[in-house]
């Protein structure tokens, strides 16, 4: 039997009570005897900008928690932490992805941590299980947002006004199960889920997804989640 992948995380938030309440959540479900398909591994802790960038530049995690409102650098948080780090790569060798956990729903903190590079933004309202699923995610390079952030998402990615009209038309190169397939990887399926979902083969699904970034000339998973969120297809 294959022994599940790890994922290495740190948790910054300037609230020591709440890292040690995610720490307890999360390693109940991801630790050595936890039910989750892969494993968390927790390998540092932070509540400020500055021993965040420390702990993240000595410890290469693959994915970081962070909260956008900490003390310390330049007073713009999260935003500071992300831009300190622009360049650390995981252990893995892939860049350090970066997840917003935050309390706040604010237009200008989700936009904030976006444009400085953030890969997801959640609120402290989601479900132990919904946050790992979101770790997960993050970690294979998928956005994770919260859905109610969309529009937020949208201002993030600076999508016009003539974008959001040519909707139509660029639909219009999508076949009805390419755009069934583009929504559901947007929305960060693995190619296994989506096969599940539409009743196909992955096969088949790989060869929708390259038609789907060929048509729309796009280049990644990433950048197509940023093309749907910027016209509200999801």
């Amino acid at each position: 039997m294959t022994d599940p992948r790890s994922i290495r995380i740190v948790i910054v938030d300037d609230h020591h009570m709440f890292r040690t309440g995610v720490r307890s959540e999360l390693t109940s479900l991801a630790g050595p005897s936890g039910p989750a398909t892969f494993r968390l591994e927790i390998v540092g802790e932070a509540g400020a900008v500055e021993s965040a960038t420390q702990v993240i530049t000595e410890q290469q995690p693959d994915v970081v928690l962070l909260d956008v409102h900490l003390p310390g650098g330049n007073g713009r948080g999260g935003a500071d932490v992300i831009r300190a780090c622009a360049g650390v790569d995981s252990q893995a060798g892939s860049p350090v992805r970066f997840l917003a956990l935050s309390v706040s729903d604010a237009a200008e903190d989700v936009i904030a941590v976006i444009r400085a590079g953030a890969r997801g933004y959640v609120t402290k309202t989601i479900s132990a299980e919904e946050l790992l699923t979101a770790i997960g995610r993050v970690a294979d390079g998928d956005a994770v947002f919260s859905p109610r952030l969309a529009g937020f998402v949208l201002d993030a990615f600076g999508a016009a006004a003539g974008e959001v009209a040519e909707i139509d038309e660029e639909l219009d190169r999508l076949s009805a199960r390419e755009r069934e397939v583009m929504r559901l990887i947007a929305r960060g399926y693995q190619y296994k889920e989506v096969a599940k979902e539409l009743f196909i083969s992955v096969k088949t699904v790989e060869t929708h997804v390259s038609s789907v970034l060929r048509k729309l000339q796009l280049s990644s998973r990433h950048e197509l989640t940023a093309w749907a969120l910027g016209r509200r297809l999801l």
